[in-house]
């Protein structure tokens, strides 16, 4: 994409750069700033975050990593005739799409992948500032929207993907956002140089649907007084998320953060459980059912279902950008740490936030204040340390089987 000279360019590293997500991210960013198309669904695009200081969409370049060789303007025409993106939009921003393609590196690890952890991570990093050093780009911000992972074995399984691209950002001096429930920046060996690194980082599983709608359904029984007695739920979901779910191991991952936010909601686990079926027949779309059964006065019983039908790339293509953009300023500005502001658009968030979206909501907007007023907070001095220990990457992460 084009960028005015003076004005300085931010890059976006997408973890899993050709999956459908990243593709609609890509095409509609570029689209957008193009004025093709209205900003539908982007928070940072209302009032609220005008003079926040947040990069324009035309001052992103994207780039990535990938085990997949499809190109971007070929992924986006499967889209296009899958009904996710608009006829012709494609088309329009082919050399944006081109351009992103030559810019996504081959991921890992793969079958046969004889390199080490740390030969991974070094590799994975080297890209990064790669890509930041040949387009002179002010800073970049590491975005995962690769398939979701299973659960983590323990703590003598090997690093997941996940957390080997987590490691590779912060060695890169960038910051981080997880919009996967995979395990990334929580695994205890991430977790440790997150905090050492003095860089931000946000997480983890992006709120687009069941969830989103369970952040505010959960607060609504709780702040009327009404006893939730049990809470289930299905989804139906194809495409690579929908394969990667037919794990279970993967599906309990994407499960926990669905669960939590009605426990922290309404203050006690309801009954029922949720699950998750893979139809391959839906492609990018999905179906999310609810059934709760509650009390109401007298004890009087009752029932509210809910059935959301959502495009899943469309509705998480809009958070994506909304979270580069807040988390290059962020890094611009100095903060360091969890991002606790930016819950509003998560399942399951790092630090200390609360689950229901109104608070979420608001939170956020005070955020975009701090920025708006360039708040450096207590990061400032955390993050110049990050800088110094990005120039010794060998620092505390070991080779497969010794474990950082």
């Amino acid at each position: 994409m084009s960028a005015s000279l003076s004005r300085p360019r931010v890059g976006v590293w997408l973890i899993g750069a050709r999956g459908s997500v990243a593709t609609t991210v890509v095409t509609g960013c570029a689209a957008v700033a193009a004025g093709l198309h209205l900003p539908t669904g982007m928070v940072t695009e209302t009032p609220a975050f005008t003079d926040s200081g947040l990069p324009a969409l035309s001052d992103l370049v994207f780039g990535g990593h990938d085990t997949v060789d499809c190109p971007l303007p070929k992924r986006a025409e499967t889209l296009t005739a899958g009904g996710v993106l608009p006829p012709g939009i494609a088309t329009a921003v082919a050399a944006e799409l081109t351009a992103a393609d030559r810019e996504i590196r081959p991921g890992g690890p793969t079958p046969g992948d004889t390199r080490s952890e740390t030969e991974l991570i070094t590799a994975f990093a080297d890209d990064i500032r790669d890509f930041v050093h040949r387009h002179g780009l002010e800073r970049a911000v590491v975005v995962n929207v690769a398939s979701t992972e299973p659960a983590s074995q323990g703590p003598d399984a090997p690093l997941p993907a996940s957390t080997l691209y987590a490691l590779a950002a912060l060695r890169a001096g960038c910051p981080y956002v997880n919009f996967t429930p995979s395990e990334g920046m929580h695994h205890p060996a991430a977790a440790r140089e997150a905090e050492r690194s003095g860089l931000p980082y946000a997480g983890r599983d992006g709120k687009t649907g069941q969830t989103l709608l369970r952040s505010v359904l959960g607060p609504m029984f709780a702040q009327r007084a009404l006893t939730v007695r049990a809470w289930s739920g299905t989804n139906l979901l194809g495409g690579g998320d929908g394969a990667a779910l037919a794990d279970p191991a993967a599906a309990a991952a994407k499960n926990a953060g669905k669960e939590r936010v009605l426990t922290d909601t309404l203050g006690t686990t309801p009954q029922g459980e949720t699950h998750i079926d893979d139809v391959p027949a839906l492609g990018d779309w999905k179906t999310a059912w609810d059934h709760i059964a509650f009390d109401g006065f007298l004890g009087t019983r009752m029932i509210l279902q809910t059935t959301w039908q959502g495009c899943d790339s469309a509705l998480a293509a809009p958070l994506v950008l909304d979270l580069a953009r807040l988390t290059a300023r962020a890094h611009e500005s100095g903060l360091s740490g969890p991002l606790d502001a930016l819950a509003f658009y998560f399942k399951d968030p790092v630090g200390d936030a609360p689950s229901g979206l109104a608070e979420q909501y608001e939170a956020l907007i005070r955020f975009a204040g701090r920025l708006r007023e360039g708040e450096a907070g207590e990061g400032a001095a955390e993050r110049e340390d990050a800088a110094d220990g990005a120039a010794h990457p060998a620092r505390e992460v070991r080779g497969t089987g010794d474990r950082p």
